[in-house]
């Protein structure tokens, strides 16, 4: 009797695990069909803005320019670097009103280092689209860029989502031009070497992050959906993240966000919506734990259970998912109960930060070679902060 039921037990385990999901990156890909499915392509901007098509790539630059031409005072375009075949990573830096404080925490937002998930990619081109033409119409995303300084990476991995030409998304496969899987392809903070020397696309993308203190990121993939929060190298049993109760409410929030557009959302995976990475499947040099390691919390979101998402169905997705994309830029102001919601960030006071007239009470004034600046640090504790200002750091000791 002991016997069978162990095996009406192995059964029933064997049952559970096949019910969920397999994670879409957990074994080495085969190569993808090319794509028979309604992938209509925009050759004009124009084109776009019915957004009901995907950007060919000279579209998609143009665009991003475009954005900076039409909001000089709230964006500025960023090149991150180039893929291995000369494409441009580009992020689209926003930001409300220079009246404001210099004081704003930095968040970040980057899909598709997977070339063939392209649904981030459209999400992000519309998310820069909506936060900037709401601004000064729309109280809350007013009120958002003005305290928020959003950094938006569209497309991570050019040279894999235009593998078939710069016409075409057709064609798109999960590998930069290299035939290396990005996501495999970070330094691994837990010490496991990787198996191709650091990739230029994420070279760039380490240097770029080098620049800026983000607090809060969100690394957009597909073939699932669900939001997978660190660690991806361990599983909850063997290492949890100091912040996985915080992280499980962040998860929640967006789920429930995205389910009161359309209930169907986010099941294929947990019913919860949610997991922790090694907990559905353990990798290892995953760009997850490496920004987590470098402090900065990043999750990794899932967001459409096919990869390239046929056209006809970019604007429902847009609608079940915009106000969870928005409300998670929001996150950054609410890290956890300890940390308070702005960009000054605790540092060593002998940090090789450049240092001006200190300590201050209320007010600091900063120069640089654009002119004075002057930050108010009268509603925060006391404390030493790194701050920048026009592109340099900044201390200020707040007494």
């Amino acid at each position: 009797m002991r016997r069978i039921l162990l095996t009406m037990a192995a059964l029933l385990a064997v049952g559970s695990a096949m019910a969920q999901k397999p994670r879409p990156d957990a074994f080495p890909p085969m190569e993808a069909p090319l794509e028979t499915k309604a992938l209509t392509m925009a050759t004009t901007v124009e084109e776009m803005a019915g957004w009901d098509r995907y950007p060919t790539y000279e579209v998609y630059v143009a665009m991003m320019q475009g954005y900076v031409d039409s909001f000089p005072d709230l964006c500025r375009l960023d090149t991150i670097g180039t893929s291995v075949r000369g494409r441009l990573i580009l992020a689209l830096a926003i930001t409300g009103s220079a009246d404001n404080d210099l004081v704003r925490p930095e968040m970040f937002y980057s899909s598709t280092m997977h070339g063939d998930e392209i649904t981030g990619f459209y999400l992000m081109l519309r998310l820069c689209d909506t936060l900037l033409r709401s601004y000064g119409t729309s109280e809350a995303i007013t009120r958002l860029l003005d305290g928020t300084r959003i950094y938006i990476n569209p497309l991570s991995n050019p040279d894999g989502t235009y593998n078939g030409g710069n016409n075409t998304v057709g064609r798109a496969m999960r590998y930069n031009a290299n035939r290396v899987d990005l996501n495999r392809n970070f330094p691994d903070p837990f010490g496991t070497p990787p198996m191709n020397e650091l990739q230029p696309e994420n070279e760039a993308m380490i240097h770029y992050v080098e620049q800026h203190h983000f607090l809060l990121s969100a690394n957009l993939h597909g073939g699932s959906e669900v939001m997978n929060y660190p660690w991806d190298s361990f599983t909850s049993r063997e290492r949890l993240n100091e912040h996985s109760e915080w992280w499980k409410q962040v998860c929640k929030r967006f789920v429930d966000t995205c389910r009161k557009v359309d209930p169907a959302r986010f099941k294929d995976v947990r019913t919860s919506g949610y997991v922790n990475g090694g907990d559905w499947y353990v990798i290892s040099n995953g760009r997850q734990d490496y920004f987590n390691d470098c402090g900065i919390r990043e999750l990794t979101m899932e967001l459409s259970t096919t990869k390239s998402l046929p056209t006809d169905s970019l604007n429902h997705y847009w609608r079940c998912q915009a106000q969870a994309l928005i409300n998670y830029i929001d996150e950054v102001h609410h890290l956890n109960d300890s940390t308070p919601p702005t960009s000054v960030l605790s540092c060593d006071v002998d940090s090789p930060f450049k240092v001006y007239p200190n300590p201050t009470r209320d007010k600091a004034t900063v120069e640089t070679a654009k002119g004075r600046h002057t930050v108010d640090l009268t509603r925060f504790p006391a404390g030493v902060y790194a701050i920048p200002v026009e592109g340099v750091w900044v201390k200020i000791i707040k007494l």
